[in-house]
């Protein structure tokens, strides 16, 4: 029996999932315009145990959701998943955010693109097919209206991106799910105790999130 606490926080939405052999006991989460993660983290960590009657002993195993996604909302995951880790002397487990936002969507044909806002045009993304298997490596990219092109399957767009993506991907092809915007710690349960099974763990002193692009910090004039 393996209790993992999987922690998402890669975007605006703060995600706390406790899973028992890959299935969800009870997950919290809240989304907001600020990013409330320093201060809702820990207190929904806290209430998760509370509420299943379980301590920090019984924990197995860590998973964060290793981005990309925002600098800040990742150093904050990252940072109290290694602390918590070293504390209880438990392994870590990184998950792909493309891969835990691409796994909320189920399709019988096309392929997947899991989007997560950058800055501007511009944003994070990967390519999956049905079966939720990554044939395009995530890359930070400039949406225009050539953008996959090369693709001519149905193409599911998932992520918090469509409202600017719908105004340079026009082709018939491209499907704009809006219902799911943000990744969850929920999808996170079934990933990282595979991994888990798998011994795939990293390194709880070296592990950096997968920023993607340099923190780049602007100044308001």
């Amino acid at each position: 029996m393996a209790y993992i606490l999987n922690i998402e926080t890669s975007t605006k939405n703060c995600s706390v999932a406790l899973a028992k052999n890959g299935e969800i006991v009870l997950c919290k989460e809240i989304a907001e315009i600020g990013f409330s993660h320093a201060e809702k983290l820990h207190v929904f960590l806290e209430e998760l145990l509370k509420e299943t009657e379980l301590s920090f002993k019984d924990i197995n195993a860590i998973a964060v959701s290793q981005g990309p996604g925002s600098y800040t909302g990742l150093r904050i995951g990252v940072s109290a998943a290694k602390g918590l880790c070293y504390a209880l002397d438990i392994p870590l487990i990184a998950v792909d955010t493309m891969q835990i936002l691409a796994n909320q969507v189920t399709v019988e044909e096309g392929i997947i693109i899991p989007m997560i806002d950058a800055r501007r045009m511009e944003v994070f993304s990967a390519i999956f097919d049905k079966n939720h298997l990554k044939i395009r490596e995530t890359k930070a990219e400039v949406l225009e209206e050539h953008s996959f092109a090369e693709n001519k399957e149905l193409i599911y767009i998932v992520g918090d991106c469509a409202a600017k993506a719908k105004t340079v991907l026009i082709n018939d092809n491209f499907i704009f799910l809006e219902k799911n915007v943000y990744p969850s710690a929920k999808e996170m349960a079934t990933l990282s105790y595979e991994l888990f099974k798998q011994n795939t763990f990293v390194d709880v002193a070296y592990f950096e999130p997968f920023y993607l692009k340099d923190f780049m910090l602007t100044q308001k004039s």
